[in-house]
């Protein structure tokens, strides 16, 4: 088996080569050429994964694209892109205007490829006949010797990706074929214990990057099964999904693993007699040890690693995770090296690092002293991007002369080579005396006390200011009122600052009654709340 949904659609892989087929046939009968455009919009599922992989397989450029985005985004982007088709969700499709979208040939649903815009006669034909004229064209039998797939040079661009940061507006990433390839390459060669037959739960988006090569593209590769998630990823659907695929492999963002672990784990282990129990040497070891088999069979009991990647992890819980030696391991990455830029195995990497950079890819530090002071990372290689589409300004802020790309993040890396992230140097903080006030390193601290869920910091006025987003549920069930939990908060912030220098000390807080808002990989949209 090749791709499925939970609780959908399976396709064998005899299957996926017959469909991407079709697929071919429609392209042509939509007059689609080598380096044409055809955009994607919808939710996870395994006819979005066919699209893409016809996509690549025919020379034009897929142009992925967030179904969360806002109509008006959607179709500024399929505008931009220059897409001539658009595979769409049909609930997506309906708070879309056609007269919008003036140069595409046709609009085709994702789910069962029905059509509800043709500007194209051969078009219409084509997709109400597609089994009669797939017949025609393979009379005898469909095989592997059937197979005519667009032979791709290097350079050739696959996709345009639309980023959705957390600092500003989406811009194009263009990514040719050695990003694709390169990346998949060091997944099949360092991922080598994810073997053909393996299953994997996709729950990252498919239009993000680690979602599409990881999670799909990687596995397809070698021959595995993707499971795609069709609802909403919450820890009850997500840790459904596992017991019944009991996955080999876990990508993800941390949000998902803290929310369990917070969720199903802490509140166990700092009941009082468990803290006293787990003071105990002989106790403790048996008392963690029963956790990490409980937390393994809640993954499915097949896990061999999770990877997370996106944002940074709670401290708090990567301590945890890395004391019951569950496999997990931080990776790091961006849609303009798509995504990859360093990993290490769970058993090999350090804590609060993102691994090493990974092959065909190089990394340096710009600062005087790059294993202690921190500066922008900036990396060459394989797997960087061409640019951004039709937006040369943006381009050239991040593209050096000699190749190198600028990645916005600040860090340094060790004598063994391990990254460790301190920040976006978009988000830098200049403080008081000139110092460099990293607000991800104050939200870590702060995100770790008591009925936290989540924090924002920033500047207002010249102040630093924490936004905080309560754990309202854990507060109403442990009986804490609104101006209880006020209180708390405030604590919190004095307990912060005895923490922190006195240059980056938070002057101010103010409590947020919904979550932050997100983009889809889970990171904090900050630019709405500057």
């Amino acid at each position: 088996m090749a791709l499925s949904d939970v609780g959908g659609i399976n396709y064998q892989y005899k299957d996926l080569a017959e469909q991407i087929a079709k697929l071919h046939i429609i392209f042509d009968a939509a007059g689609l050429k080598k380096g044409d455009k055809v955009a994607i919009c919808g939710k996870n599922s395994s006819n979005w994964a066919v699209i893409f992989i016809s996509c690549l397989t025919s020379g034009v450029v897929a142009v992925p694209i967030l179904h969360e985005f806002k109509p008006e985004t959607i179709h500024h982007l399929v505008n931009h892109s220059e897409a001539k088709l658009l595979f769409v969700d049909a609930s997506i499709w309906e708070n879309l205007d056609e007269k919008d979208l003036p140069d595409l040939v046709g609009a085709i649903f994702i789910s069962e490829f029905g059509m509800p815009l043709s500007r194209s006669k051969k078009l219409t034909d084509t997709r109400n006949d597609i089994n009669e004229i797939f017949g025609k064209k393979y009379p005898y039998s469909f095989s592997k010797d059937a197979l005519d797939y667009f032979q791709d040079s290097p350079d050739d661009l696959a996709l345009i990706n639309y980023t959705a940061g957390s600092t500003g507006m989406s811009k194009g990433v263009m990514l040719p074929f050695r990003s694709i390839w390169s990346n998949i390459k060091f997944c099949v060669e360092n991922l080598d214990w994810f073997k053909p037959g393996d299953d994997i739960v996709n729950m990252l988006p498919l239009a993000h990057l680690y979602g599409m090569t990881v999670e799909m593209l990687h596995p397809i590769s070698k021959g595995c099964h993707c499971h795609f998630l069709t609802k909403l990823p919450s820890p009850k659907v997500i840790l459904s999904a596992f017991a019944e695929v009991r996955p080999k492999l876990v990508v993800t963002v941390p949000l998902v693993i803290e929310k369990i672990i917070k969720s199903k784990v802490f509140p166990v282990i700092e009941k009082p007699k468990m803290k006293f129990l787990l003071k105990l040497p002989y106790i403790k070891d048996l008392i963690l040890k029963k956790i990490r088999k409980q937390l393994m069979d809640a993954f499915g009991g097949n896990l061999h690693e999770v990877i997370v990647g996106g944002a940074p992890l709670n401290a708090d819980v990567e301590k945890f995770l890395t004391s019951i030696n569950f496999p997990l391991t931080v990776g790091y990455g961006m849609t303009e090296c798509g995504p990859l830029i360093s990993y290490a195995p769970s058993d090999a990497t350090k804590p609060h690092s993102v691994g090493k950079i990974v092959d065909r890819m190089e990394i340096r530090v710009d600062s005087p002293d790059p294993t202690h002071v921190p500066g922008n990372l900036q990396v060459r290689g394989m797997n960087v991007m061409d640019g951004y589409y039709k937006n040369p300004k943006a381009t050239e802020e991040v593209m050096k002369e000699d190749g190198w790309m600028d990645t916005g993040d600040r860090g340094i890396i060790d004598s063994d080579g391990f990254i460790f992230i301190m920040g976006r140097s978009k988000t830098m903080i200049l403080g008081p005396s000139g110092q460099n006030i990293y607000p991800e390193e104050i939200e870590a601290k702060l995100n770790n006390l008591p009925y936290v869920n989540e924090s924002l910091v920033v500047e207002r006025d010249g102040q630093i200011v924490a936004l905080i987003h309560p754990d309202f549920d854990a507060a109403m069930k442990d009986g804490i009122d609104r101006d209880k939990l006020e209180k708390i908060m405030a604590d919190n912030v004095d307990t912060l600052n005895k923490d922190i220098p006195a240059y980056s000390k938070v002057k101010d807080f103010k409590i947020y009654d919904e979550e932050f808002e997100k983009t889809p990989k889970r990171s904090i949209k900050r630019f709405l709340y500057s």
